[in-house]
């Protein structure tokens, strides 16, 4: 549709007149442009037969004129006054009515929104003057409507202004504004001192739309308070105070922020364990390599709506560092038997070890250093003549000893490991064997 252009009068000559009213006005009609614009009854006085001049009021998208003009019908005006109309657009009265004195005619260009209905995406073609007019009707097709802004690098745009007749909030960074002017949207967010990047969304809600309108409520109590404090600042110059107002409509921005995250895992490490003949069996695993675990990253691509994640999509997933494996060695060599340790020093520190190593100590020890004492005095050598016992434990008859060893003849020690075995096998113990001697004289 072609606008009228200012102050252009239909026909040339002194009969034709035109006053323009730069004022906008706001008129509601039906929202959702038809195919063929709709038909309004207009009433008023037949016309004057033999005078064709008439004065019409002419409003095109809230500007208004006053129009006298010669034609008959209202095609035959919107023609003269350079306004095209299509299909998408609403002329009321009809363009094929007869255009009468007083009449009124409106004009609504269609314009084509992109909107959010009830979290689907949707065009829809409208005649309203602006988001505010626009949202009372379109809320009849879903239960949550909201217009969304064409967006071009930091500039926010809609075919539509925002509200004509009222204060906008403007949501935004987790708070709210309420700013007057609330014609163009980018007007709008400028007054706001709000900046726009290329990712961010910006919509127009109703304010009493439940994820604004606490916002919203917030920015009104805010707004009324900084207004009282201006009014009882007023000196006598009558100093203006900003005018106040509920919003009808928010214009909301959505900060979207779309990165890369990464984030790492452990990769936990195997253990593997050698064997090795050079090794003692009874050592434990020796560490031959240290293990180490690895590092596993996975990279998503997050978008994030104020602060929110509304996707997340893998990109990538891949062990970064690669895990060590850790080597243990076992050892499988036999060890030697441990040589038995020779005994060495008198023949009585002789027995006093060997008997030690049978758990023969404290009165134990004294009763065999008693007994052999009074045997043979701890004499290796010591022969009974009599009868021909032999040695340390005084062996009857001395070969007897043969068993624990062929040196039994000379060798304290093997003298001694025969007689505590007879000891131990006759008497349990040497207490056992001393008491018996005691008593009887031998043992």
């Amino acid at each position: 549709m072609t606008l009228i252009p200012d102050a252009t009068p239909e026909t040339a000559g002194p009969e034709s007149t035109e006053n323009v009213q730069h004022a906008r006005a706001r008129r509601r009609w039906p929202l959702v442009a038809a195919a063929t614009a709709v038909a309004i009854a207009v009433t008023g006085g037949a016309m004057a037969y033999g005078d064709a001049r008439k004065t019409v009021t002419l409003d095109v998208d809230g500007h208004v004129r006053t129009v006298t003009t010669m034609a008959d019908s209202v095609d035959a005006l919107l023609q003269a006054q350079g306004v095209t109309v299509d299909e998408r657009d609403l002329v009321a009265p009809a363009a094929t009515s007869t255009l009468t004195e007083d009449a009124d005619v409106v004009v609504r260009t269609g314009k084509e929104l992109t909107l959010q209905v009830d979290g689907e995406k949707t065009d829809a073609w409208v005649t309203a003057l602006d988001a505010d007019e626009a949202l009372d009707t379109l809320t009849a097709r879903g239960s949550d409507v909201q217009i969304v802004a064409s967006r071009s690098g930091e500039r926010a745009t809609l075919p539509v202004d925002v509200d004509v007749d009222g204060p906008v909030a403007v949501v935004h960074d987790g708070k709210a504004d309420l700013v007057d002017g609330a014609e163009d949207v980018e007007a709008v967010l400028a007054e706001a001192d709000v900046e726009l990047d290329g990712d961010d969304r910006v919509h127009v809600a109703e304010a009493s739309h439940p994820d604004v309108q606490k916002d919203v409520a917030a920015a009104e109590k805010q707004d009324a308070k900084q207004a009282e404090q201006a009014q009882a600042e007023l000196t006598t110059e009558n100093v203006a105070v900003r005018p106040t107002g509920t919003p009808q409509v928010a214009v909301v921005v959505e900060r979207v922020e779309t990165k890369k995250v990464a984030t790492t895992t452990d990769v936990t490490h195997d253990t593997t364990t050698k064997t090795s003949s050079k090794r003692y069996s009874d050592l434990d695993a020796k560490v031959a390599r240290e293990g180490k675990d690895g590092e596993r990253t996975v990279v998503h691509r997050v978008t994030t709506v104020d602060g929110d994640v509304v996707a997340k999509k893998k990109v990538s997933d891949e062990v970064t560092t690669k895990p060590v494996t850790e080597v243990l060695v076992e050892g499988t060599k036999e060890r030697p038997e441990p040589e038995p340790a020779t005994p060495s020093g008198s023949t009585r520190e002789i027995g006093q070890q060997l008997a030690a190593a049978r758990g023969w100590t404290g009165s134990e020890w004294t009763c065999l250093e008693s007994l052999w004492t009074k045997e043979s005095n701890w004499d290796a050598s010591a022969m009974n003549a009599s009868s021909g016992a032999y040695g340390i434990p005084q062996s009857l008859p001395g070969s007897k000893m043969a068993t624990a060893g062929s040196d039994w003849q000379t060798n304290p020690a093997t003298q001694i490991e025969w007689g505590l075995d007879y000891i131990a096998g006759r008497y349990g113990t040497p207490c056992g064997a001393w008491g018996h001697s005691q008593s009887v004289g031998w043992y």
